[in-house]
């Protein structure tokens, strides 16, 4: 008897868009809410929780299409096939945020963190203030903070797929 099994990229596309649509809806809302250059740590833990229950049901459909049957591996795939597209989106949407829709976002994003330097070391000179604004510009150009969100996205799909293998893992008894 020859058993089936689900293909994940149709698990991967489908959650991955899910996840990335309800990333960029709460996105607009800290743009629209103006959080979105100092954002509430509320936002952070929304974003999470989101991000693992998307996944966790990425990964448990995948299990209940492959007739219950789930590996650690396949778990994995599907995790970070999920957080891959989801990442792409919500890069997307940085881009198109700071580019297009505040295109000075990135020159208000350096000088809040200029601010929070001056407060959190008021002992710093202007010189020290100057230099390590320099060094944060290195890092506030669009390409690389969506690059840092994809690959942000992939080790947290990793770990979210491998913990969903670990607790949801049931192996295909063997075919004689």
């Amino acid at each position: 008897m020859e058993t089936q099994q689900a293909k994940a990229s149709k698990f991967v596309l489908n959650y991955g868009l899910i996840l990335g649509i309800i990333m960029v809806v709460l996105g607009v809302i800290m743009y629209v809410a103006n959080y979105h250059l100092d954002p509430h740590w509320s936002f952070s833990v929304i974003s999470f929780a989101i991000f693992i229950a998307v996944v966790f049901y990425g990964v448990k459909a995948f299990k209940n299409e492959n007739g219950g049957f789930l590996t650690i591996g396949e778990a994995i795939k599907v995790g970070v096939g999920i957080a891959l597209i989801a990442g792409i989106i919500s890069a997307i949407w940085a881009f198109i945020l700071s580019t297009y829709v505040e295109p000075d976002y990135m020159a208000q994003m350096a000088e809040m963190q200029r601010e929070k330097m001056v407060e959190r070391f008021p002992e710093m000179t202007d010189q020290q203030l100057d230099k390590a604004a320099e060094m944060n510009s290195t890092f506030m150009k669009p390409w690389f903070t969506s690059a840092v969100t994809i690959v942000s996205n992939l080790l947290f799909g990793l770990l979210t797929g491998l913990v969903a293998g670990l607790i949801m893992k049931q192996k295909r008894p063997y075919d004689v």
